[in-house]
């Protein structure tokens, strides 16, 4: 039996619809907060909600609220609001925050049977095609390393842009891997066999880094003795990457807007525009609208250089993920320093999974490969990392919407670690996790951990 929330404060009405819904497995709430706690304890597939409720029973601000609140713990729920006849505006805007459809008062039982039915069914179809793309093999793009489904989403969002010529912004901390999707947006674009250029905008003096974007013409300053073409001329056909764009100077955002609105450049000392066909791919830890704010990065600009964002998540916000990198880096490191190292031993490993990591990806193999050279055994142990773990980092995370869920992320994350320690063993891993090979392989089949 489908369980079915009803957040209504009329006695009288819920009386009436408890005799018409019957036939499903009904919870009621009166107010906002009932009605929150009513989600996260039974977490129904459908909600009916009326906007009227106290303390503001005789408007729909309350009502609203509770749309947004629901909504917020459980996307997935599909929210049916109850209006009088009316009261058609408001529940359009109710629509338009997110609700699946509107019933009108009185009802009529085979209008309001045939809403629910539609909004169960939508439902499974939505929760069903969320299972068969979790199951799907997700092949991460090339260098890129993960288990976390908010990086393998970004690998599919970068494969299906590269085949555009939308401009794209990656943004991150310092060692998320940001360059690693700029490159992989170019190798997967039609641009391909044509040239990658990438300048980095902090790395350049101003008063040269003008130069050294557009070129100069001979004789255009002290030491100009030949024409010189700039990178953006030099990747011609292909792709521009411009790594930490949030340093580029104020007196370069400018000209840099003219060329991605005009597509044309003028070399320094030179009057010829020169038109160019690059696709522009940009990168930066910094935030923008920080700096549009302190007047530090053009908004206009922004605009262009924003057409598609990939937001790096940090590797502290990535489960499973510290344990994976670890064991490919220590691997891959061990390899090209003839060493024979097997692993790192439990307290390690719980070591690398506890740090804050603040230099992210990159840090981490900086700190494998000097493990790499200085462990003294076959096992890396705690000391061999030299890692100041008494302050454990990391940004805060959203409340759980209740304990299961709680429960089945750690239970996700801890065999997420523990296959990243074990390298994919299952026995290992089963033994590792202090469960029998059979639990596990129901616990990995139950999380869609493949």
């Amino acid at each position: 039996m489908e369980t079915l929330l009803l957040v209504e404060d009329d006695v009288g009405l819920q009386k009436q619809l408890r005799w018409q819904l019957e036939g499903f497995s009904l919870q009621m709430a009166g107010c906002r907060s009932d009605a929150i706690a009513c989600l996260r304890r039974f977490e129904p597939k459908v909600v009916l909600l009326d906007l009227g409720l106290p303390p503001d029973a005789e408007g729909v601000s309350e009502g609203l609220k509770t749309l947004e609140e629901l909504l917020a713990l459980m996307p997935m729920t599909k929210v049916i609001v109850l209006t009088g006849n009316t009261d058609r505006e408001n529940a359009v805007r109710a629509v338009a925050l997110g609700a699946y459809d509107f019933c009108q008062k009185p009802f009529e039982p085979q209008v309001l049977a045939l809403i629910l039915e539609r909004a169960f069914a939508l439902h499974r179809l939505e929760a069903e095609n969320s299972s068969l793309k979790t199951l799907q093999t997700s092949t991460p793009l090339q260098g890129i390393v993960t288990h976390d489904p908010v990086m393998q989403q970004l690998c599919k969002t970068v494969k299906r842009v590269a085949t555009s010529e939308v401009t794209v912004l990656v943004n991150g901390e310092s060692g998320t891997g940001k360059e690693l999707f700029a490159r992989a947006t170019h190798h997967l674009s039609p641009r391909s066999e044509q040239r990658l250029v990438a300048i980095n905008c902090a790395a350049i003096p101003e008063n040269l880094l003008e130069s050294e974007l557009f070129g100069y013409e001979k004789g255009a300053f002290t030491g100009a003795s030949k024409q010189t073409i700039g990178r953006i001329e030099y990747a011609q056909g292909g792709t521009l990457f411009l790594d930490e764009i949030g340093d580029l100077p104020l007196s370069l955002q400018a000209k840099l807007l003219r060329f991605l609105q005009e597509r044309v450049i003028e070399r320094l000392g030179g009057r010829a525009e020169i038109p160019v066909n690059v696709r522009v791919v940009c990168a930066t830890h910094q935030n923008l609208a920080e700096l549009i704010k302190q007047g530090r990065f053009r908004e206009d600009l922004y605009y262009r250089l924003s057409e598609i964002v990939l937001k790096v998540p940090p590797l502290r916000m990535r489960p499973g993920d510290i344990a994976l990198l670890a064991n490919v880096f220590l691997e891959k490191y061990a390899a090209s320093q003839g060493r024979s190292l097997r692993g790192f031993k439990p307290e390690a490993m719980a070591t690398l999974t506890h740090y804050a990591w603040p230099g992210n990806v990159r840090e981490l193999e900086n700190v494998i490969k000097r493990v790499s050279v200085m462990a003294e055994g076959p096992y890396v142990g705690t000391p061999d990392l030299g890692l100041d773990v008494t302050e454990e980092g990391g940004a805060e995370t959203p409340a759980p919407l209740n304990l299961r869920q709680v429960r089945e992320e750690a239970e996700r994350k801890a065999i997420l670690d523990a296959m990243a320690q074990t390298e994919g063993n299952i026995l290992q891993a089963a033994a590792l996790l202090g469960v029998s090979r059979p639990t596990l392989y129901g616990l990995m089949h139950q999380y869609k951990i493949r």
